[in-house]
C-alpha cells in the first residue's frame, strides 16, 4: 500500500506536467487578432496590474491603464472558458484611460490587456499569474 507521502508527492508532479490547454495558447492569439482585425499588438502602452500569485480566483482585482489617449480597452485570458474578458469602447479625450474591475479565474493562465490608441494602432501586455484555488469550475 501506497504511503500518504507518496500519493501526495505523486499528485504534486501529476500538478506540474504540461497541461494540454496551457500547451496550446492557439486560440488565445486567434481571439486577440479577430479582436483587433488582424492587426498583431506591439508590446508596451498599455499595462495591466494583476497580482501574480492569486489565492482565489473568483474576484480577482484587475486594473488596466494607458498613459495615451484610447479608444478601446480589452482583457484577455487564455483557460476560461470565454476568450474575451471584457471589452470597452472610450469616448476621444485628451488624457490616458484606466479601468478596474474583477474577474474570475479558473486555473492559473496567461492574462493579456489590449489598448487601441488614437492613431488606430493596438499594444498589449501580458501577464502570467498562478491561482492555487480555481473558480469556475463546471458540472457538479
Amino acid at each position: 500500500m501506497a504511503s500518504r507521502r507518496l500519493v501526495l508527492q505523486t499528485l504534486s508532479m501529476a500538478a506540474l506536467l504540461p497541461h494540454p490547454a496551457w500547451a496550446n495558447r492557439a486560440e488565445l492569439e486567434q481571439a486577440i487578432l479577430a479582436f483587433t482585425q488582424g492587426q498583431v499588438p506591439r508590446v508596451g502602452q498599455v499595462r495591466l496590474d494583476v497580482a501574480p500569485l492569486i489565492e482565489n480566483g473568483n474576484a480577482v482585482p484587475v486594473t488596466l491603464s494607458t498613459t495615451q489617449p484610447a479608444r478601446a480597452l480589452a482583457l484577455f485570458n487564455e483557460l476560461n472558458p470565454q476568450r474575451e474578458v471584457l471589452q470597452a469602447r472610450l469616448p476621444p479625450g485628451p488624457t490616458g484611460a484606466r479601468l478596474a474591475t474583477r474577474i474570475r479565474l479558473a486555473t492559473s493562465q496567461q492574462l493579456v490587456a489590449l489598448a487601441q490608441t488614437q492613431d488606430g494602432r493596438w499594444w498589449s501586455h501580458r501577464v502570467d499569474v498562478i491561482v492555487t484555488l480555481a473558480a469556475c469550475i463546471e458540472g457538479g
